[in-house]
């Protein structure tokens, strides 16, 4: 199923000056099915531009392909063989028009074959004469940061515009699906995240649960060997890097306990941690109020939602579902899952405060906080965030999956006992709040804030 395009308006504003006799490069890089070819389409739909999207082949037929999309624009260009990029290039900058950029989609798959292309373009580039736009674009993150943002790249320093497309913010997965449940949009995206082409596969099933097991669960599924592509992808080590997410998914969450499930000294996972959070698949996490340097109390966890649910539920159960034993796993994991979704509640509470007007007023980023209390005894806390307006208010708040009207009073209290033993809270005017996912109220009271709430500033 085709969806319409959504979104993306601050991504396309940044390239459209390529359009209009911008010239310079332009990059766009992310990781696999989040739309880029999609997008620099829709940018490019109404102009006229040389589109090729790389792939396997060596590359005189990649050369060729390039001059026969140049030939559209300029008669005559593919009649010419040209047995270096070099001249193909320069040809194309000498003749094509000035507002006709040349888009190289998957452009790491180009260089693979000629990896002299990178010098190519920079020597284009840094040519006094009447200049173009080159557009390129890239699912391996790992090989366009390389090709780019690397100082001893050749490209390095010459882009016009770097665009980094992230997953999209979870009202787009309500728009996507047609749901308008605001709850039920938000357990869809702990499961799909904000990823167009999972939506696309969601959006043709009936329902969260018939996805899931169709396209997850199904070893013959699209999405059943995902991360294996997406890995392939993003690090030169891909077991290793998946047995990282699959100890994080099952509850290791430490440097030492990562290092303790791999036999592996926790001082040589650093540098692999640190870049597994440079490529979007890990997020660190440490208490409100600690520095990001302090390592010893850093958290680690599966930052894309569908990574965190496949490592959770497809990766243990493998074998079991080789077996076809879809029906008893799909059940397991629909027992389990109002556990996974809290935790995704959570996160996206979190990732709302900043965004929101809560309680009158502007907050900035919230985060956990976990610690011992002045007693000693260990002590969390959902939501903790300091106000924008004042350092001495503090929103204090916890994230509930359910909660009827005669539970919120109690709730109420136990976050204000907790509050009372947190010692980021001494001193400080507290305000507050409890998030429910699905509350079995009539009417919200205040302080209580529900999935409308969440789902309206997550754009």
């Amino acid at each position: 199923m085709s969806l319409p395009f959504l979104n993306r308006t601050a991504e396309l504003a940044r390239l459209r000056p390529a359009l209009r006799g911008g010239v310079g490069l332009y990059c766009v890089y992310g990781r696999r099915r989040l739309g880029k070819s999609r997008m620099i389409r829709e940018l490019a739909a109404k102009s006229t531009v040389t589109f090729y999207t790389g792939d396997e082949r060596d590359a005189v037929l990649q050369r060729q392909a390039v001059a026969r999309e140049v030939a559209r624009i300029v008669p005559g260009f593919a009649a010419v063989e040209y047995r270096e990029w070099e001249a193909l290039l320069q040809r194309w900058w000498r003749e094509s028009p000035k507002r006709s950029p040349l888009i190289l989609d998957e452009f790491p798959s180009i260089v693979a074959r000629s990896p002299e292309l990178p010098s190519v373009l920079q020597k284009l580039l840094d040519q006094s004469t009447p200049g173009r736009a080159v557009i390129l674009s890239g699912s391996s993150q790992r090989m366009m940061q390389g090709l780019v943002l690397e100082r001893n790249a050749p490209l390095f320093g010459r882009a016009k515009e770097i665009v980094k497309l992230e997953p999209m913010g979870a009202y787009w997965t309500g728009r996507a699906l047609s749901v308008t449940d605001a709850a039920e949009v938000l357990e869809q995206h702990a499961v799909w995240g904000g990823v167009p082409r999972y939506w696309e596969l969601a959006a043709s099933s009936r329902g969260l649960w018939d996805a899931v097991r169709r396209h997850v669960l199904d070893p013959l599924g699209v999405l059943h060997h995902e991360p294996d592509r997406l890995l392939l992808d993003e690090t030169n080590d891909v077991a290793r890097t998946a047995s990282v997410l699959n100890v994080v998914a099952r509850g290791s969450h430490r440097v030492s306990e990562i290092g303790a499930r791999l036999a592996l000294p926790g001082t040589s996972l650093s540098r692999p941690l640190a870049r597994l959070v440079e490529l979007g698949l890990l997020a660190r996490d440490v208490p409100f109020g600690a520095s990001e340097r302090e390592s010893k109390r850093s958290l680690y966890r599966i930052a894309d939602p569908f990574l965190a649910f496949w490592f959770r539920f497809v990766d243990p159960n493998r074998s079991r579902l080789a077996a076809g034993q879809l029906k008893q796993v799909s059940a397991d994991v629909e027992s389990e899952w109002p556990r996974f979704a809290g935790i995704a509640w959570e996160g996206l509470v979190r990732d709302s405060v900043a965004r929101a007007t809560i309680a009158g007023e502007s907050w900035h980023p919230a985060s956990r906080w976990w610690g011992t209390d002045r007693a000693g005894e260990p002590l969390e806390i959902d939501v903790l965030a300091r106000s924008v307006a004042s350092p001495k208010r503090l929103l204090v708040g916890e994230a509930k999956l359910r909660l009827t009207s005669r539970e919120i009073p109690r709730a109420f209290a136990e976050l204000e006992h907790k509050a009372a033993r947190c010692p980021e809270a001494e001193g400080k005017e507290l305000v507050f709040v409890l998030w429910v996912l699905r509350p079995n109220v009539r009417n919200l009271r205040a302080g209580v804030l529900g999935p409308k709430d969440v789902l309206s500033v997550l754009r």
